[in-house]
């Protein structure tokens, strides 16, 4: 046919999709997980540190990476181009250097790509400081409370949950504790919009080290019983962070679990993510939290059981976090998805309404020189009812009843007379809509065979291949019609 082959063949399925993740959920194989690209930690002298911060320049500071003064965090470049993060403690937090540099070089043995890392740090005089890897895009606090483009995704939550689950998981596997309450400070993203436990909270130290929010309804009991943080505890800040997640706002566990007493579990969902969730998935969610905040700490799980009950629940695990996040990414392939058009963003997406919307505003002027022959016989006998179910097709589409759309297009479809991209890539749309993805990408390839260059086409495969777990195919399809739309333009 002259027609481009696409990637996907109609008739092979993958019968176990692979995530493309590095980390495995078993994080007891020894150093398999370890980031060895990482230095050994190092004791930076404070000349460095004052050159790499432009002498702790304000310029420099960082704003919720994590920390809140009188222990500033500033950002950093050391001369072999290493983007760091140094926190420089006030001079009360550390009188002791020698336990200091202990306490430092404990943490810094830890190495995890769910961790941001601690690689060095400096005692000289009365200065205390650590020096960690840079995280560059900000703090689950900006993204999840204070979002400027678009609220966080339903499997962002679901795998910034699983990634500090399995953080908890690596620490308690090295006998190190978390000294800190868990907040959405505390948690980085990476270059790769990959959620991180900030290290800084892992440093024990009776003058700063054992710090709960000040704000008593978020405090575990019995720490405010005894003073003293246990791995319990810290599992209660967890599910705090579960339900910072479920709700989009930090809301009081002692609420909360009213809520969930009564069975009002909608009520604690994010009004952002209706539509985007299975009320099972979140039903679960709203249960792991409720254990994480029993008030007797020996009736919480343990990190290890976190994992287990968070992993099956993941969604999308082959799409890169920073699509999901819609931050930009420093390789090629972001830059294209960053610049795609309204259709090809609502199909990264998935966004159905928006699509329905633009294929309806558009029309048929896409099949515009897609060519149909008509014998005058069929013309006579056929064409007025073939037009007809196309006609009944469209009423059906505009007034979103995709059943009956289905039904008339199949018949306008099957009558043979004319082809039509358009028509397929409208039942490929009713047919996402009513939840079958396989037969959805059937017509978006034959709407590409119909019309090869029609980016459209392209990115309903993509929409659909979403649907079917197949994310690095969809991916490779949103850049085929990015591509599309960009010669296009040239021309």
């Amino acid at each position: 046919m002259g027609a481009r082959c696409s990637k996907i063949s109609l008739c092979w399925w993958p019968s176990n999709i692979r995530s493309n993740h590095r980390y495995s959920s078993d994080i007891d194989d020894g150093d398999k997980n370890e980031m060895d690209f990482l230095p050994e930690f190092t004791e930076y002298s404070l000349d460095q540190l004052r050159a790499a911060t432009s002498g702790f320049s304000s310029d420099n500071l960082v704003s919720e990476h994590g920390e809140k003064a009188p222990n500033v965090v500033y950002k950093g470049k050391l001369g072999d181009g290493r983007w760091i993060a140094v926190k420089r403690f006030n001079k009360l937090a550390w009188p002791d250097s020698r336990q200091f540099l202990e306490e430092s070089r404990a943490v810094g043995q830890l190495r995890n790509e769910r961790l941001a890392n601690l690689i060095g740090c400096c005692y000289q005089g009365e200065e205390r400081l650590l020096v960690a890897e840079f995280m560059p895009n900000e703090t689950l606090s900006k993204h999840l409370f204070h979002w400027e483009t678009q609220p966080m995704k339903w499997a962002m939550r679901l795998r910034v949950a699983l990634y500090l689950a399995q953080a908890l998981e690596y620490c308690s596997s090295r006998g190190r504790a978390l000294y800190h309450d868990l907040n959405a400070y505390r948690i980085l993203f990476d270059q790769d919009g990959n959620p991180r436990l900030s290290c800084f909270g892992l440093m024990k130290n009776s003058r700063d080290g054992k710090s709960y929010s000040t704000n008593l309804a978020f405090t575990p009991p019995e720490y405010l019983r005894t003073g003293r943080v246990t791995s319990e505890s810290v599992i209660y800040s967890f599910g705090t962070l579960l339900l910072d997640l479920l709700s989009g706002k930090h809301i009081p566990p002692s609420h909360a679990l009213d809520l969930i007493k009564g069975k009002n579990f909608l009520m604690l969902m994010d009004s952002c993510l209706e539509g985007h969730f299975s009320n099972d998935d979140g039903t679960e969610l709203v249960r792991l939290a409720s254990r994480c905040l029993q008030y007797e700490p020996r009736e919480r799980p343990n990190a290890k059981s976190l994992v287990t009950a968070l992993t099956p629940l993941q969604k999308e695990t082959g799409a890169p976090s920073y699509v999901l996040m819609g931050i930009s990414h420093g390789s090629s392939s972001s830059k294209q998805i960053v610049q795609l058009t309204p259709l090809g963003d609502a199909s990264s997406r998935r966004d159905l309404t928006a699509i329905h919307e633009i294929l309806e505003k558009v029309g048929y002027k896409d099949d515009e020189g897609v060519a149909n022959e008509l014998s005058f016989q069929m013309w006579t006998n056929q064409i007025q009812e073939t037009m007809n179910s196309k006609k009944h097709g469209d009423a059906a589409f505009r007034a979103k009843d995709f059943s009956t759309a289905i039904d008339c297009y199949t018949q306008f479809i099957d009558g043979g007379t004319m082809i039509s991209p358009t028509v397929y890539a409208r039942r490929c749309l009713c047919y996402l809509m009513n939840d079958m993805p396989q037969e959805a990408l059937g017509d978006a390839m034959q709407a590409q065979s119909a019309s090869p260059e029609w980016s459209t086409a392209f990115y309903l495969q993509a929409a659909a291949l979403f649907s079917l777990g197949m994310d690095n195919d969809a991916q490779e399809s949103l850049k085929d019609g990015t591509s599309m739309d960009a010669r296009k333009h040239r021309n």
